[in-house]
């Protein structure tokens, strides 16, 4: 990107200003995570200000863990964590998204099951009816992030199971058919990963791990899905907004 695409503005400090156009580049993607960004010379001719605020400008987004210096290398995109907004109904396919990040899911498992007790209470489903069961390993740009575990009523299921669950997006899905979600539950607390789930996500085992449990409701109020998800403490984070 020339400097002619950078005009200062006055009544902010320019190292700042240098620091929002930087950081605009790492959230659009126009400078990739884990690639060296321009060197320290080039970004003072291009955005035409002294050694000084370029280091400033710097500084501010390696202490914000968005670029880290790299000894004999140069400075270069840290891969950014995914975000959960509590009080947000979304699911893992837009927050990715919304990090300018390819989401995708590998399969562990898919089937009907007539014994998950628990999550047919849940549900609130007879214990004769059999629910949909859903293992998979969610990732970010082909970097696993999490294992989800998620329970369906038949009714969610025959469409689910209808689609290739590598490739679907359910709420998406859900959409599509016009099924909507009204809310959520969530409950969320750590853990410490176990042998298998640290060999899936890539971590040592008792490594920690943010759990978090969802039940949605549809627009009926009546429970559609139950899911279990183990985010990688190091990719994910919550953020929450409080007011007073």
């Amino acid at each position: 990107m020339s400097k002619n695409h950078f005009e200062t503005q006055k009544g902010e400090p320019l190292y700042l200003q240098v620091k929002n156009e930087i950081y605009r580049r790492i959230q659009e993607g126009v400078w990739k995570p884990d690639t060296l960004i321009p060197a320290e010379q080039d970004l003072i001719t291009e955005f035409n200000v002294s050694r000084t605020t370029i280091r400033q400008a710097i500084n501010i987004l390696v202490q914000d863990n968005l670029l880290e210096k790299k000894q004999g290398r140069g400075t270069v995109v840290r891969p950014q964590n995914l975000i959960g907004h509590l009080g947000k109904l979304k699911g893992f396919t837009e927050e990715t998204r919304e990090r300018g990040q390819v989401p995708k899911s590998k399969v562990l498992r898919s089937e009907y099951k007539d014994n998950l007790i628990f999550e047919q209470d849940i549900l609130n489903v007879s214990e004769k009816e059999s629910i949909l069961l859903i293992e998979r390993i969610r990732l970010a740009n082909d970097i696993p992030i999490a294992i989800e575990r998620s329970c369906w009523t038949k009714k969610i299921g025959e469409i689910l199971k209808s689609y290739d669950l590598n490739q679907a997006h359910y709420y998406e899905v859900l959409e599509q058919h016009n099924i909507y979600l009204k809310r959520a539950k969530e409950t969320i607390r750590a853990i410490n990963a176990t042998i298998n789930e640290a060999d899936s996500l890539g971590v040592r085992p008792g490594e920690a791990l943010l759990e978090m449990t969802r039940i949605s409701y549809g627009m009926d109020n009546r429970p559609i899905e139950y899911t279990k998800t183990k985010y990688r403490s190091d990719k994910y984070q919550y953020n929450i907004e409080l007011k007073r």
